[in-house]
């Protein structure tokens, strides 16, 4: 996997200058925001300090503004001048529109619409988009409504048939799936059932907002002692094994091997 694309990627608005490589050394890879998190008198400003941003590529993403605005070409200009070369880009609602931009870049392509959510199967599909993220509070304005969640945390129905709709379109694409920040900074309690639930469901990675989310959103990706020491005894057992056996009581066949091998490899990253 892309080591900018997990587990905890946390945004950072790109005319703070002052913030940006204590972003990097703190998460896993840090999203510098052109887009939501910088006001329009301030994105000229931002964009030259993407230029002068002394930080390893590899480990940087950059959110540009919307694909199809002036804005996003001037982002795109500016970027050509850098090393950085993973954007994010926001409100995707067109494989096309993706496809046609400088080869040069991949893209994470953000499903925040109504529109682009039943678009994302052909948005996944683009040849330059690596990866699928997406955001909760767009979709429920896109749809009319006034909260993505209920009074007591959790995602109304129709944003988790959404996020579940982007984690089949990035899987059937062979492509990473982000998982949406957890606005509510001080509950630490909810975004690790959050991040847990993202982790055993199939995303590579979580955003975040605040540098206190980090180690929680590691800690939920990192299989426990006891769940590594189980799969390896699992693989060991099955070598030699041809199609189901069982194992500690249970039955095993391929599918629970490869939920083993993926425990071994998040541990071992």
């Amino acid at each position: 996997m892309n080591p900018a694309l997990g587990p905890a990627l946390l945004f950072c608005p790109a005319d703070r200058p002052d913030r940006f490589e204590k972003a990097a050394e703190r998460a896993d890879a840090v999203i510098l925001d052109l887009e939501d998190a910088v006001a329009p008198a301030n994105k000229v400003a931002a964009r030259g300090y993407l230029i002068d941003a002394h930080l390893d590529p590899a480990r940087v993403i950059v959110r540009i503004n919307g694909i199809d605005t002036p804005e996003a070409v001037a982002d795109i200009a500016t970027l050509s001048q850098t090393d950085f070369r993973l954007i994010m880009v926001p409100k995707a609602e067109s494989a096309k529109s993706i496809a046609r931009l400088d080869p040069r870049f991949e893209v994470i392509a953000q499903c925040e619409t109504a529109r682009g959510f039943v678009r994302a199967e052909k948005v996944a599909a683009a040849p330059n988009v690596v990866g699928l993220g997406w955001g909760s509070e767009d979709l429920v304005a896109s749809l009319g409504g006034t909260s993505s969640r209920r009074a007591d945390g959790g995602y109304r129905d129709v944003v988790r048939h959404a996020r579940s709709r982007l984690l089949l379109a990035a899987a059937a694409h062979g492509i990473a799936a982000i998982d949406a920040v957890h606005v509510d900074i001080a509950d630490d309690v909810g975004l690790r059932h959050e991040a847990e639930d993202a982790a055993a469901s199939g995303f590579q990675a979580s955003a975040c907002i605040h540098p206190a989310q980090v180690a929680t959103i590691r800690a939920a990706y990192r299989p426990d002692a006891g769940t590594v020491a189980r799969s390896r005894r699992l693989l060991a057992a099955a070598t030699g094994e041809r199609g189901a056996f069982r194992f500690e009581g249970r039955m095993v066949d391929e599918p629970v091997l490869r939920h083993a091998r993926t425990v071994i490899s998040r541990a071992e990253a």
